[in-house]
């Protein structure tokens, strides 16, 4: 199955991500929005998987602990009344408030599969609003170039994230040498303080990973996710003979030859900075979730969704 074309004669994937730019974008979020809506509630089969478990933050009853509960819900009263570790659940809340750090610094305006990996970032919003949406649920989000930053109060209905997802495919493009700051942008998700809820942070992490630290300070009232948006070429250097690489953060470029050499240094280079990102979101207690621009990142994230489902009732993910 096959949609439009890629521009060099061959056909573009059915679930390639729509273009979002110029006068192809009002077009574009429609067919993400019908796309969306299709094929997760496809995937899923109709069932309820959202992206936090059932457990919201008001105190329930206490139960014995089993290997791998959070042990920050400790009841430490009932533990001692009966020398057995005890856990407390805690009752669903009514509502769920989600709050989404979208990434637009320079280094996203890049893509060399099917899409840009911005666009990738507008795709992963939507379906971050489709899979958390209805319920009297509410979604906002901050969203920053480097050069401005913006921030969408939270609210419901499907008018509010069609609008939400607008204001963030129209968020201009920084100039080049502009250096955004990830790290400023998750700390603005803890003033004002919110009650319990889930934060998204969709990027792609190159850089330092100066933003573990405000993103672990979240973790201790909202239950975490980090998307990492990456191209083909993040990654793994093509075998094209000489090449400039440049840092659109920076403006700085350099001509290199691919050789066999640099190729395996460069791959091992970035195959140790993802294993950086996912150690970090993994110690700040986030799940992590992968996007590539040349995958269909739809059925990535229903297998993310399935596995979170998995591992809250018992399975094996």
């Amino acid at each position: 199955m096959a949609r439009g074309n890629t521009g060099d004669g061959s056909a573009r994937p059915a679930w390639a991500p729509p273009v979002l730019r110029g006068e192809r974008l009002d077009a574009g979020l429609r067919m993400l929005e019908l796309e969306v809506r299709r094929r997760l509630d496809g995937l899923l089969q109709g069932n309820h998987l959202g992206l936090v478990p059932g457990p919201g933050s008001e105190p329930g009853e206490a139960r014995p602990y089993q290997p791998g509960d959070d042990v920050r819900r400790m009841d430490w009263a009932v533990t001692a009344r009966t020398t057995e570790p005890h856990i407390r659940e805690t009752v669903a809340d009514r509502e769920l408030e989600t709050w989404v750090a979208a990434d637009l610094s320079a280094s996203l305006d890049f893509g060399t599969a099917l899409s840009e990996k911005r666009d990738l970032v507008v795709c992963a919003v939507a379906a971050i609003a489709h899979l958390t949406g209805g319920g009297g649920n509410r979604l906002g989000a901050v969203f920053s170039n480097g050069d401005q930053t913006e921030r969408v109060p939270a609210r419901g209905g499907r008018a509010h994230a069609r609008n939400l997802l607008r204001k963030i495919a129209e968020m201009p493009r920084a100039a080049e040498g502009t250096r955004g700051d990830l790290a400023a942008m998750v700390e603005q998700l803890r003033r004002p303080p919110r009650r319990r809820g889930l934060v998204v942070v969709v990027s792609d992490f190159l850089g330092g990973t100066g933003w573990q630290r405000p993103l672990r300070a979240l973790s201790a009232r909202h239950d975490l996710i980090g998307i990492e948006v990456i191209d083909p070429r993040d990654v793994d250097l093509p075998e094209v003979g000489t090449v400039v690489l440049a840092d659109p953060e920076t403006g700085k470029q350099r001509e290199v030859r691919a050789s066999a050499l640099l190729r395996r240094e460069f791959a091992a280079a970035a195959q140790a900075h993802r294993d950086q990102v996912a150690r970090a979101l993994r110690q700040a207690g986030a799940a992590h979730l992968v996007l590539r621009t040349d995958s269909d990142w739809i059925a990535d994230t229903v297998r993310f969704v399935v596995a979170r489902k998995r591992r809250w009732s018992g399975g094996v993910a």
